[in-house]
């Protein structure tokens, strides 16, 4: 080439070895992130399959936090649960929804509670799990948690559920509804609803009685042991004794030798525990665990000679 013609750029030896040395690590780099892809680790523990964390990794070694999480009924997984693990604080979860259509019940007289529950096209839902020998349990509660009850309605052709109200005290109630629906593809899933109800008349709250691990109902005292934690399953082992001393004998009562409802102060979140399906000795064994600080009001139901009772009780968690 003649003189002022363009020739080649002469290129710096240390400087061409220094991109190469760059672009070899940023090509590994890449590679490493798509292998990783492809390949990802072995399920960690704790983790269910599809990234969920497990409930035994939470609960320990048992198999569920009762009240909350994953459950089994009859070998079919759903689910129950959210937020904090207080659950009925919501009219809809989990795709459906609690349809109340009863007339207002009247303060100190025999009434009908009536709803329906709705999927998310809002198609009454009429397939439900058995679950603790029941298809639907309705919990009525007294906001100010001193009135009770654990009914048990029926359900007509069209999905509508009734069943008869016990004369109830003026104030702010709320229902929950729970049941574990069979969806179209056969899933179950457990879900927990809430609704307010209104008894009109002159509302008295009443106090919550002081913390006790011991409670009287017509004659037989009922105690128990254990120290709920919050976000941890805790057992409660739950005795009763018989009015003339001495221990009660226990009926199975829907399935079980008790059933353990444990209702929030405050937002009246709700907590159903199952009990273990092996009495400890004279022993029933519920593991609960609080979704939170607070107080809170447990109504255990027993059975004996055929009559159920409900001891109820105060509990604080610190």
């Amino acid at each position: 080439m003649g003189p002022g013609a363009a020739g080649p750029v002469a290129v710096d030896r240390e400087t061409l070895r220094l991109a190469l040395v760059v672009g070899g690590l940023v090509l590994a780099v890449l590679l490493g992130f798509g292998l990783g892809r492809l390949n990802p680790p072995a399920n960690p523990a704790g983790a269910a399959p599809g990234g969920a964390t497990s409930a035994a990794a939470v609960a320990g070694d048992h198999s569920h936090a009762p009240g909350t999480g994953a459950h089994s009924h009859d070998g079919a997984t759903v689910t129950q649960g959210g937020g904090d693990g207080a659950t009925g604080l919501s009219i809809s979860s989990a795709g459906y929804t609690l349809v109340p259509s009863g007339p207002e019940p009247t303060a100190g007289r025999a009434g009908e509670l009536r709803f329906q529950i709705r999927d998310d096209r809002r198609r009454a839902v009429t397939r439900f799990a058995v679950v603790h020998d029941k298809p639907m349990h309705v919990i009525v509660v007294r906001r100010d948690l001193t009135g009770y009850r654990h009914l048990h309605p029926t359900m007509s052709a069209d999905g509508t559920w009734s069943v008869p109200l016990p004369p109830s005290d003026p104030g702010a109630w709320r229902m929950y509804a729970d049941f574990t629906a069979v969806a179209d593809d056969g899933r179950q899933v457990a879900a927990v609803l809430g609704a307010d109800l209104a008894v009109p008349g002159g509302y008295a709250p009443r106090p919550l009685p002081a913390p006790a691990t011991t409670a009287t109902v017509d004659g037989f005292t009922a105690a128990y042991t254990g120290t709920p934690e919050v976000g941890r399953a805790a057992p409660l082992r739950f005795r009763v004794t018989a009015p003339g001393g001495g221990v009660a004998p226990l009926e199975p009562y829907l399935g079980a030798y008790g059933h353990l409802v444990a209702l929030r102060e405050g937002d009246l979140g709700y907590l159903h525990v199952h009990p273990e399906p092996v009495r400890d000795g004279d022993a029933v064994t519920f593991w609960l665990t609080a979704p939170g600080p607070g107080r809170y009001r447990m109504f255990l139901d027993f059975q004996v000679a055929g009559v159920v009772r409900t001891a109820a009780f105060t509990l604080t968690v610190a």
